[in-house]
């Protein structure tokens, strides 16, 4: 398939999703292979269910924020035990984020009733059938089963939790997320909203003001870079051998007869091998960034007629 074809073909079955973080144009567009009549993302609609009891309350607004890119939140609960005093902090995000708390209380000592009420309420949602997805957050590996009997209805399961969360329950959803990227980009956001309040108290024009300002601006790209360098330094995953052994593979599943692979097919094929798998983990907002980082790919912007619209294709080096 040529650059032109395949960018004809893009412009049918792209639809602004970032869900791979692939880069096409400034990584926001993901390929639906599987559909020929993809939906729009305000389309999408989804079912979260968040169990309180396995899950942190400090970043509920990245959280749903990171949510909302795959789709609509239709039906938004939470469910636990909120008159235990370490879920108090839950009750100031509910009435922001119109998250509907199912009070569950347990039965028996040492027993958790709120797994069972969340699994029963996302079998009457399966089978009202008024939603696309599911969105399950959840650090705890009872919800396994579940994600498993959600994909074989033909619903997508979204998994979001911690780095704790067991292997089972990570490879049982289409696509999991971990918390702990979205708390970083979080602190990222209002570090950038400091600089911004800072710069904004330079009102007056004068010369020494103007002096201070470029001072203030040259300290401001400082920070900018030191943040980005710390962005890498955060991340909750390395680059080591399995993953260039993951990427190489993917990128040899759909290469042409030259060694080229159209970014968007190598990393749709690498989170199918694992749902886990996020640039945000190595430190990299983008999965053409996390690429060009290891050196070991050539990677190469073709035009598709469309000034908007680039296709990036990767190789690996000395593949000829």
């Amino acid at each position: 398939m040529t650059a032109t074809q395949h960018g004809i073909y893009v412009n049918i079955l792209l639809i602004i999703h970032p869900l791979l973080n692939t880069s096409i144009q400034e990584g926001k567009y993901f390929l639906f292979m599987a559909s020929a009549n993809p939906p729009k993302i305000s389309d999408v609609r989804l079912a979260v269910l968040i169990d309180a009891d396995n899950v942190p309350p400090h970043n509920v607004r990245g959280l749903m924020e990171e949510i909302a890119r795959y789709g609509t939140p239709t039906i938004k609960r939470i469910y636990g035990d909120f008159t235990k005093p370490n879920l108090t902090q839950w009750k100031n995000h509910l009435l922001d984020y119109a998250i509907s708390p199912i009070q569950q209380f347990n039965y028996t000592t040492g027993k958790n009733a709120t797994d069972s009420a969340m699994i029963i309420d996302a079998m009457d949602i399966l089978y009202a059938d008024k939603i696309d997805g599911f969105v399950l957050v959840s650090s705890d590996s009872d919800f396994t089963k579940l994600a498993t009997r959600l994909r074989e209805s033909g619903k997508i399961v979204y998994g979001f939790g911690e780095m704790k969360t067991p292997n089972a329950f990570i490879a049982a959803c289409d696509r999991f997320i971990y918390l702990e990227i979205i708390g970083q980009r979080a602190e990222e956001d209002n570090e950038a909203e400091k600089d911004v309040r800072q710069t904004g108290r330079l009102t007056h024009i004068s010369r020494r003001e103007i002096d201070k300002r470029d001072t203030g601006r040259k300290a401001a790209d400082r920070k900018s870079a030191d943040r980005d360098e710390k962005k890498t330094e955060k991340s909750i995953q390395k680059v080591d051998k399995k993953l260039i052994q993951l990427i190489s593979s993917s990128i040899r599943d759909v290469e042409d007869e030259n060694g080229w692979a159209f970014l968007a097919e190598v990393g749709n094929l690498i989170v199918k091998k694992q749902p886990s798998f996020d640039s945000r983990n190595y430190g990299y907002d983008k999965l053409t960034t996390l690429i060009q980082s290891i050196g070991r790919y050539d990677v190469e912007m073709r035009d598709t007629g469309n000034p908007n619209v680039k296709l990036v294709y990767i190789r690996i080096k000395n593949n000829r």
